[in-house]
C-alpha cells in the first residue's frame, strides 16, 4: 500500500549485501502489508563493492515502495543509518539490518506499542546465543563500562532495531555532530520508551563486515563520545604517582642523610623510568583520542554525501 506520505519508513543500510536483499524483501513485505497502512523501504547503499547497488536499483523499479539512497563512498554504518533517517518520510521510522538477524515480525509489535502512546519502541535481545562467547563477553563488558563512566545509560542488548516517531526523528536530525555513535545518540534523546524482547537469529546469508578490530574501534567511539571519564582518570593516576614519588624521594633523602650514599641501582632506575614512560604515553594516547574527535568535528564536514537517489 502506498501513499505520498507513508505511515511507516523502513531504513536499511547496506554494504556488500547482494546475497540477502531478495530474501529480506520476500520476508518483510508481507509483514508490512499486514499493517494495512502505506509504507516505504529506504535502502542506503553505503559504497558497496559488489552488485548491491545494481540489485537495489532493480528492486526500486520492481516495487513502488522501495527507495534507494546511494552514498558516494563507504562512510560506515552510522553515517548510512543517519542518511536513511534523514531521508525517511514516514510518521514512524524503523531502522533494521537486511541480514534478518532482527526479526521483521517485531515491527507489528512496535506499531502496537506506538499506538499505545510510546514515541520509541526498542527491540531487546533476550539472549545472545547466536554470538560467539568472545563477542558476548566483550559486549557485556562494554555495556557495564560505558554505563559506569557515562551520564547516558545505554540499555543492555539493545541495538539500532527500534521504532521512532516522527517527533523523535526530527529531534535526532537537529544534532550537529559528525562523529556519530548512534546507540548513544538514541539513548540521549530520551522520550517515552517501550521495550519488546526477542531472540536474535543468525544471518540468513552473506558475511558480516564487522570484525574484532572494527568492534574495538566502535566501542572506543562509544566511550569517548559520551564520557570524559578516561581523561579524568589520568588526573587521579597522576596524583597517585606524584604522591608515591614524593614518599619514595623523601625516603631516599632520609636514607642518604642517615646512612650515607648507596651505590646507584641501575635496574630499579630503568624499571621506574620505563614504567612512568609507559604511563605517560597511555595518558597522551587517551588525550589524543579526544583531540582527534575535536579536530574532526571542527572541520564541520557532512556526515555523508548522497551520490544518487533511485
Amino acid at each position: 500500500m502506498q501513499s505520498n506520505i507513508p505511515f511507516l519508513s523502513i531504513v536499511a543500510p547496506c554494504y556488500n549485501e547482494e546475497d540477502v536483499i531478495d530474501i529480506f524483501l520476500e520476508k518483510i513485505i508481507p509483514i508490512l502489508e499486514e499493517l494495512k497502512k502505506p509504507y516505504e523501504i529506504v535502502f542506503v547503499n553505503d559504497g558497496s563493492r559488489d552488485n548491491t547497488l545494481e540489485i537495489l536499483k532493480a528492486k526500486a523499479k520492481e516495487y513502488e515502495s522501495v527507495r534507494v539512497i546511494s552514498l558516494s563512498r563507504n562512510f560506515g554504518k552510522e553515517a548510512a543509518l543517519s542518511a536513511g533517517l534523514d531521508m525517511a518520510k514516514g510518521e514512524v521510522v524503523v531502522p533494521i539490518d537486511v541480514d534478518l538477524q532482527d526479526p521483521p515480525e517485531l515491527i507489528l509489535d512496535f506499531v502496537k506499542k506506538y499506538e499505545e502512546g510510546y514515541d520509541v519502541v526498542v527491540g531487546k535481545r533476550a539472549d545472545r546465543t547466536t554470538d560467539t562467547p568472545a563477542k558476548r563477553l566483550s559486549a557485556e563488558l562494554f555495556y557495564k563500562m560505558h554505563n559506569k563512566i557515562s551520564d547516558i545509560e545505554i540499555p543492555h542488548n539493545v541495538g539500532d532495531y527500534r521504532l521512532m516517531s516522527r517527533k523523535v526523528v526530527e529531534e535526532l536530525k537537529k544534532l550537529p555532530e559528525t562523529q556519530r555513535f548512534m546507540k548513544g545518540i538514541f539513548a540521549w534523546l530520551g522520550f517515552k520508551t517501550a521495550v519488546v524482547e526477542y531472540k536474535r537469529e543468525e544471518r540468513v546469508a552473506g558475511e558480516t563486515s564487522f570484525n574484532g578490530w572494527k568492534l574495538w574501534n566502535f566501542a572506543l567511539d562509544g566511550i569517548t563520545s559520551f564520557s570524559t571519564a578516561p581523561l579524568r582518570i589520568w588526573l587521579y593516576i597522576g596524583m597517585v604517582l606524584a604522591f608515591i614519588s614524593f614518599v619514595y624521594g623523601s625516603w631516599i633523602v632520609l636514607k642518604t642523610l642517615m646512612f650515607g650514599i648507596d651505590s646507584p641501582g641501575y635496574a630499579s632506575i630503568v624499571t621506574i623510568v620505563l614504567f612512568l614512560g609507559g604511563i605517560q604515553l597511555m595518558g597522551i594516547g587517551i588525550l589524543g583520542e579526544y583531540i582527534g574527535r575535536i579536530y574532526l568535528e571542527s572541520k564541520n564536514r557532512p556526515v555523508y554525501i548522497v551520490e544518487n537517489e533511485y
